[in-house]
């Protein structure tokens, strides 16, 4: 008899994924835990191994298409089953067959799920799900202990709306011009790293009060530092760049100033200031950017944090990352220094309060005792959330920062034990 097998909850609150390559083919025979897809999410490609042995009877999507955590991968039977006629499966048949929705997707109540769901939403959400038409018994909370969030129940009348529209009729191919008035046109399909980019750049635009704080600093004397520590940096194996540095400094900083190390619980209207530091390395992709978390950095030495800079960004690089290494952030830094500029706003992390972007280190002019000198100074820009932290803080925390940069003895006292 024919099992389905639904695309599984790889965690990391990932949703979708696009299948990026099929390792099997209809009428293929497969062991258990073999692997017969790859698929590509917003943090990482994963394989996803067959939950069956047995006959591959059919595949309800092809590569390139977007899959929803819950949807009908493939069929599998026995071995001496035959494979199912190629059909193409419509949306809205896929959809039907998930055995729940994901958060914030409505369907239809039953008697029974009304008698066992235990609905957890503020008084203030409770009226926007009746203002918006949408029943929350059948909403899947994203929040605290399975709490309703206003954007489930905004993403669930969204889809409600969706579905209605389209309910009743079949959807018909939509014809995309290859040029406009002026000349030929590209279409870049959004998928994964660049789509999961710029849904998330959006929703911190949306729920953040953005301000950005610019300063410098005097890095002369870490440049000399850093000179000196390369050479044993690279007995051990390790490139050492100014970032690891700057990663001590942050953290240093922020224990002057641990409301930037934290998150606003707009539920519970608390803002949480987090007692340990996990810092977020922004790397450069070609088709957006990931954010690798240093776990508990602040017990970690220059060299080791070198070390795990540099393992994380080349498995970033080549999406063999752990999705474990992409959460639990506190603070962010994104260093656009190798590529140049001097100002940049960067966008804020959500929901952390604060990212740090650095900017070329370069030589300029600084008036020191009343004369021009030349200097190595690096640019510095803090956007942060002003609804949780206000600028004259931001200034005391950004001082305190460039103290620890211009004076890097005090950021090196774990190095005699390397």
């Amino acid at each position: 008899m024919a099992k389905e097998f639904r695309f599984p909850d790889v965690g990391e609150g990932i949703t979708e994924g696009e299948i990026v390559k099929w390792h099997v083919k209809v009428g293929d025979i497969v062991d258990e835990d073999q692997t017969i897809a790859e698929v590509e999410t917003d943090k990482a490609i994963v394989e996803i191994p067959s939950p069956y042995s047995g006959k591959i009877l059919k595949l309800n999507f092809k590569e390139k298409d977007i899959v929803k955590v819950g949807e009908v991968l493939a069929a599998i039977g026995g071995k001496e089953e035959g494979v199912a006629e190629e059909t193409e499966q419509q949306p809205e048949e896929i959809a039907a067959q998930a055995e729940k929705p994901a958060a914030g997707i409505v369907g239809e109540i039953t008697e029974s799920k009304k008698e066992i769901k235990e609905v957890k939403a503020t008084p203030k959400i409770r009226k926007l799900a009746r203002d918006l038409g949408v029943a929350l018994e059948i909403i899947n909370g994203t929040g605290s202990e399975g709490r309703i969030t206003e954007e489930d129940v905004r993403r669930a009348s969204e889809t409600k709306e969706k579905d209605e529209g389209e309910r009743g009729k079949k959807a018909e191919p939509k014809k995309k011009a290859k040029y406009d008035f002026y000349g030929f046109l590209d279409r870049i399909p959004l998928r994964g790293v660049r789509r999961a980019t710029a849904k998330r750049m959006a929703e911190s635009a949306l729920k953040t009060a953005l301000v950005t704080h610019f300063d410098q600093a005097d890095v002369s004397g870490l440049a000399k530092i850093r000179t000196g520590l390369k050479a044993r940096a690279e007995e051990k194996g390790v490139k050492l760049t100014f970032l690891p540095f700057i990663v001590k400094a942050v953290i240093s900083a922020l224990k002057k100033h641990p409301v930037l190390n934290a998150t606003l619980d707009e539920d519970e209207e608390e803002i949480i200031v987090k007692k340990y530091y996990n810092i977020g390395i922004a790397v450069d992709m070609p088709d957006g950017l990931i954010v690798p978390v240093i776990k508990l950095a602040e017990h970690k030495s220059i060299f080791q944090l070198a070390e795990e800079i540099q393992n994380l960004a080349e498995q970033a690089k080549d999406r063999t990352i752990d999705m474990a290494d992409l959460k639990g952030g506190t603070f962010s830094i994104t260093n656009v220094g190798m590529i140049g500029g001097e100002y940049a706003t960067p966008i804020i992390n959500y929901p952390e309060v604060a990212i740090l972007a650095t900017l070329r280190i370069d030589d300029r002019p600084r008036i020191e005792d009343g004369e021009i000198k030349i200097k190595k100074t690096l640019p510095l820009c803090l956007s942060f959330d002003h609804r949780v932290v206000d600028g004259a803080e931001v200034g005391r925390f950004m001082n305190d920062l460039i103290y620890f940069l211009e004076n890097p003895g005090l950021i090196l006292v774990d190095q005699e034990s390397e």
